[in-house]
């Protein structure tokens, strides 16, 4: 059992004191799925926010003819926009292309420090108050290298961003050690988004390629978000992990 719902709630208030925002991005839909009504909040109190898009999201349906890998990410940075759009956030993201299931997690493995420098180099002219990161332990290994790489970007960091660490996968797949232990540090609260959630709900589906009946359709094995896991991100509240008092 998840112990998500006995985590203190925070009004949606909270959002506005959390300042200008940088959301790092495994793949598109994760931002709608993990933090879709924080970003709407965010922008409602007028704070800017920037999305840094890690993976090029191409493999979700990698057996298609129809559409290519370039053509597959084309799709998924345009749903992407579209999501952010329909959240508030305007700004444009900024692409990383990292090999999807494959993004690098250390700086010795290829496109790791180019990566970090081009993240870091983004949160040095936006100067973010905020940094939302996949939890460093959700159970995706491009969520856990996503993690990773910010970490990288933010080492050092003059006027170092509060960060807050969001879950997506680990409301399906979390094993015990996925969840924070006591050496983490950190704390779990949820924040209150039904006033937003008609939003979040609408960017979710504007990833039409990742929901049934889907875009990529000549792909029978290619992936698609599941009744069950959709219905973990329609409840009125996110959860959210920042270091513990």
């Amino acid at each position: 059992m998840l112990p998500f719902a006995e985590y203190p709630l925070r009004p949606a208030e909270f959002a506005a004191t959390l300042g200008p925002t940088v959301v790092v991005v495994p793949h598109p839909d994760d931002e709608a799925l993990g933090c879709g009504g924080l970003l709407a909040l965010l922008r409602q109190a007028g704070q800017p926010v920037h999305v840094v898009l890690v993976s090029d999201g191409s493999m979700s349906h990698p057996q298609s003819v129809l559409f290519s890998a370039e053509a597959r990410r084309a799709v998924r940075e345009g749903e992407l926009r579209h999501a952010l759009a329909l959240l508030g956030v305007h700004t444009e993201p900024l692409p990383l292309r990292l090999p999807d299931g494959r993004v690098p997690s250390s700086p010795g493995q290829p496109g790791f420090a180019e990566a970090a420098a081009r993240l870091r180099a983004l949160l040095l002219a936006a100067r973010p108050a905020t940094v939302l990161l996949p939890w460093r332990r959700d159970p995706h290994p491009d969520h856990r290298a996503s993690y990773q790489l910010a970490q990288a970007a933010l080492a050092g960091l003059p006027g170092a961003p509060r960060p807050l660490e969001y879950v997506v996968w680990a409301w399906q797949r979390a094993a015990p050690a996925d969840l924070p232990q006591p050496a983490d540090q950190v704390a779990g609260f949820r924040l209150a988004i039904d006033a937003v959630l008609p939003h979040k709900l609408r960017a979710i589906a504007a990833h039409r390629s990742q929901v049934a009946p889907g875009v990529f359709t000549d792909d029978a094995a290619g992936f698609l978000l599941a009744d069950e896991m959709l219905a973990k991100f329609a409840q009125p509240t996110e959860v959210f992990f920042e270091a513990a008092p």
